[in-house]
């Protein structure tokens, strides 16, 4: 491999290998920490729930794993675009199943790549593993062996089975389809409907398709020997099914006068005169990946009365397996379903099509930097970030489970079984995938001060790929080459600005902090000296608009890197001071945790107008503020200095702002848990409701908490963001790591 391709995949390679190889780890789930925890958790306690299986083998389900756990199983023969690599090399890909499981549904994955290549092996080997799992969804299998491996596994087996690539992508195109249709005014029965490419999914697709109401008699499909005919020798049973009459024999001649367009074949196939071909108000899905069968801007001016669909996500309409498959799955263990049946994957695609209807909840908009997304053309299917998917979808398989006679458990409380569903994920538990996708959708100039650090510099190689930000470096530029060729970081185009040499900027920039800070003691000379420091020139950068969000202290003390920010800067038009907050996320979603940073001790009117920042600022992120001010007291139970100003605060915000979700004092415990805090004080106004903001009355507590949190790997940290500066400016902490300078970067660019 070539040096230029070792940096160029750098990242990817380093991402699967450091810290732990791979991207998952099996956890307990009980208390593993005393000799009694081991005595229940194997030898002799585990005795006492084998001998209940063995009574009643359905008592699986209740003492073990076996119901939230589904193994994802390959033999490594059709990987995503690189086909036939091996078992071993399918590893990743089927790993990164399992996370997509866990974090979209809470189900727990086992991943399974199997040396066998024979469907009978196959076959034999899955059926021995039924006992261990609740589901089992295929991936990767190249057709027509996925064809008799998923059909035999279903009849012989009595879990949920689907092989994903084959139906996820059917049942999210097939709601594209149904609101497509839905907008052009077409009934499904009378379109004509041509499928170009003849493998797993195409035919996963068609045959969906047709349980919508496509006609058969109207469905024409290509493979690579052109359009499969009945005139055709030698074909298989599943290309046979769908052999047409039609005397056409190219893809240019079958698209004539054709309303639907399905390619799951390659990219640039399709040309403007194919689909200048078609009929009225085409619909074209080009879910070929990365490249699409045509180019989407290219298909949209050829045809501006064109509705179209791809599997890529920077263009609208993305048909993604992830809307489905873990809702689907989700829904199917719930009910403890024995199959995945038609009825079940039909329910799915309504579900799926019908939430495009509804109005979107702004925190989708925000994730994708929209201002408005409503049902139409460029709005057929929902969004994978979209928190209402799991609350739509698995409902409504589980109840097709139920209905069509394939549920062993019925749910007989839906609001309730939402509920659950929402307390699987925690609330708002994809803040940072929002700030991601929201930062790329309008990427903002960022600068680093301390770009002579490889966190600093693999960072702002991680922003350009991930298209978030555009870096710029302050720093020795011989030096900061040296490092990223060192360290394998490639940065396209990066600027590098050594303030030192910028006597022009320089020059500029002094004379406009001396007017700044003329009455303030500085003098001329000073103000342009002090442009030497990279501190005080990143900070006037961001001041004069040259750039947008100012990143520091990674290498500095905090009040170094912050009085720069401060002097040039300033606060917003009505504060007296910052403060620093952070977020940490968690299992229960993001909490936010104030003033760790800055104040030593706040006074009454500081935390007042603290309280009201914060209430703020986790509304502009689209959250509902739960705020609990944190003491060692509960409602009155101690006297002291802390509690006591406290409550006076508390007391002044329910007379003056009453619609603030705030109460207090009370300790961690009652602020975490709000069952417990609703039993023994039920007039507090969180009800019981976790409380998602923690204000502290001094920094000791604070920053101990948080950092607690975050050394003791229960949270990872976002912060700290300041609160207060009249423009963007966040300072790191020493420890950040690379990730953690990535999501602060987000957050800055979506201040921006």
């Amino acid at each position: 491999m070539t040096n230029k391709l070792n940096k160029k995949y750098f990242d990817a390679l380093s991402y699967h290998s450091e810290g732990k190889p791979g991207k998952i780890e099996v956890i307990s789930t009980k208390p593993t920490r005393t000799q009694s925890d081991l005595a229940l958790a194997y030898s002799p306690g585990v005795a006492e729930p084998c001998e209940r299986i063995a009574e009643n083998v359905e008592d699986v389900y209740k003492y073990t794993a076996k119901g939230n756990l589904v193994a994802v199983i390959s033999n490594g023969t059709a990987v995503l675009g690189l086909g036939d690599i091996g078992p071993e090399a399918s590893k990743p890909v089927m790993e990164g199943k399992g996370v997509l499981f866990k974090l979209f549904a809470d189900i727990d994955v086992f991943d399974i790549e199997l040396n066998c290549k024979g469907v009978e092996e196959f076959i034999q080997t899955v059926k021995a593993m039924e006992p261990t799992f609740g589901g089992i969804n295929l991936e990767d299998i190249k057709a027509p062996e996925s064809f008799e491996i998923e059909e035999r596994l279903k009849e012989e087996l009595n879990i949920p089975i689907m092989h994903d690539d084959q139906h996820g992508t059917a049942i999210i195109s097939g709601a594209g389809l149904l609101n497509a249709l839905q907008i052009v005014g077409k009934n499904i029965s009378a379109v004509k409907l041509v499928v170009n490419g003849a493998g797993a999914s195409a035919i996963a697709c068609t045959k969906l398709f047709v349980g919508l109401g496509v006609s058969k008699k109207n469905i024409i499909m290509l493979d690579s020997k052109g359009v499969i005919s009945t005139r055709r020798d030698n074909l298989d049973k599943y290309k046979s099914q769908f052999a047409s009459d039609n005397q056409a024999e190219t893809l240019e001649e079958a698209l004539e006068g054709a309303d639907v367009f399905v390619g799951l074949s390659k990219g640039n196939i399709l040309t403007p005169e194919m689909i200048l071909g078609m009929a009225d108000k085409p619909i074209v899905f080009a879910m070929a990946n990365p490249t699409p069968e045509i180019d989407y801007d290219l298909a949209i001016k050829t045809r501006p009365d064109l509705i179209m669909a791809t599997g890529r996500s920077d263009y609208p309409n993305q048909v993604n397996n992830v809307l489905g498959f873990p809702f689907i799955f989700r829904g199917a263990l719930d009910v403890r379903a024995t199959t995945i049946n038609e009825e079940m994957k039909l329910a799915a695609v309504r579900a799926i099509a019908e939430l495009a209807h509804e109005p979107v909840p702004e925190v989708v908009m925000m994730a994708y930097n929209e201002t408005q997304m409503n049902f139409g053309p460029n709005y057929i299917i929902p969004k994978p970030m979209d928190p209402r998917l799991i609350t739509t979808v698995a409902p409504a398989v589980a109840k097709a489970a139920m209905e069509s006679g394939v549920a062993k458990v019925p749910i007989t409380n839906w609001n309730d079984y939402k509920e659950s569903l929402r307390k699987r994920l925690g609330i708002d538990n994809d803040f940072v995938n929002r700030l991601m996708i929201k930062a790329k959708r309008k990427p903002k100039r960022v600068v680093f001060a301390e770009a002579d650090n490889v966190r600093i510099l693999r960072a702002a190689q991680g922003c350009v790929t991930d298209k978030i930000a555009t870096p710029i470096l302050l720093g020795k530029k011989e030096v900061i080459d040296k490092m990223m060729e060192n360290n394998n970081i490639n940065i396209p185009n990066v600027e590098i600005i050594d303030p030192r040499r910028m006597d022009e900027k320089r020059a500029e920039f002094g004379a406009k902090f001396f007017n700044k800070r003329g009455r303030k003691g500085v003098t001329q000379y000073e103000a342009e000296y002090q442009m030497r420091n990279r501190n005080y020139y990143g900070s006037m950068m961001v001041e004069t608009g040259e750039a947008d969000v100012f990143i520091s202290g990674l290498t500095r003390s905090y009040p170094l890197a912050l009085k720069p920010a401060l002097s040039t800067i300033g606060l917003k038009p009505g504060m007296d001071k910052i403060a620093g907050m952070h977020i940490m996320m968690t299992k229960f979603g993001p909490l936010f945790f104030a003033d760790t940073t800055v104040n030593i001790n706040l006074t009454e009117e500081d935390l007042y107008q603290l309280v009201k920042t914060m209430d703020k600022r986790v509304r502009d992120f689209q959250i509902e503020p739960r705020i609990a001010m944190i003491s060692y007291s509960n409602f009155g139970s101690n006297a002291g200095d802390s509690p006591n100003k406290i409550r006076r605060v508390v007391d002044r915000l329910h007379e003056n702002d009453p619609k603030i979700m705030v109460d207090g004092e009370m300790q961690p415990v009652f602020a975490i848990d709000g069952v417990q805090r609703m039993e023994l004080y039920p007039f507090n106004k969180l009800g019981d409701s976790r409380a998602n903001v923690f204000i502290f009355s001094d920094l000791n507590s604070a920053n101990a908490a948080y950092q607690l949190l975050r050394t003791m790997g229960s949270a990872e940290a976002i912060g700290p963001v300041l609160l207060g500066f009249n423009k963007v400016v966040h300072i790191l902490h020493h420890s950040s790591n690379v990730r953690e300078i990535m999501n602060m970067v987000a957050l800055g660019v979506c201040e921006a």
